[in-house]
């Protein structure tokens, strides 16, 4: 048994799509396609990626994403300090403002939130997945709309730590 190759725990390598994710939001692409072979990729950002969610097929290999590495850019910068706490998301998924369509958003600019207040929800794959704001203080910004497409790490919203 121990000489045994075991397969891949799943049907692409997350820790990939978690860098394809990262390398498209430094780049500042809308659209990501690898091919290789039979196997395919399709990575969309934006409000039009909601829609195309499913055209995942299967992930190329990590060889292919090299590419993306070579794209040429000016020496990134490094953001300025800032007094606020970024709530960022855990997940790639849809941001959901609201508990329910007809229902009033969880918090609001100027809301008060402890590290318990639920702040929204992302759906990932058909689950619905609460979000706590993990700090306390005040809300200072939304940084996305009701309905939006959300990526791993992508800045939610800014709390005023209090």
């Amino acid at each position: 048994m121990s000489d045994e190759i075991k397969p891949p725990s799943g049907p692409f390598d997350v820790e990939m799509l978690q860098q394809l994710v990262r390398l498209m939001r430094k780049f500042d692409l809308g659209e990501v396609s690898l091919q290789d072979g039979d196997k395919r990729i399709r990575l969309r950002r934006g409000a039009s990626a909601v829609a195309s969610a499913p055209m995942l097929q299967s992930v190329a290999p990590p060889a292919a994403s090299a590419a993306m590495v070579s794209i040429p850019t000016a020496a990134p910068t490094a953001p300025p300090p800032s007094k606020f706490v970024e709530i960022k998301s855990p997940m790639v998924g849809t941001f959901y403002a609201k508990p329910a369509p007809d229902k009033d958003d969880y918090v609001k600019v100027g809301s008060r939130v402890t590290a318990e207040t639920v702040v929204c929800k992302i759906e990932a794959m058909k689950i619905f997945n609460d979000l706590a704001a993990g700090h306390s203080g005040v809300i200072a910004e939304i940084c996305i709309q009701n309905g939006q497409f959300v990526e791993y790490d992508q800045v939610l919203f800014r709390v005023e730590p209090s």
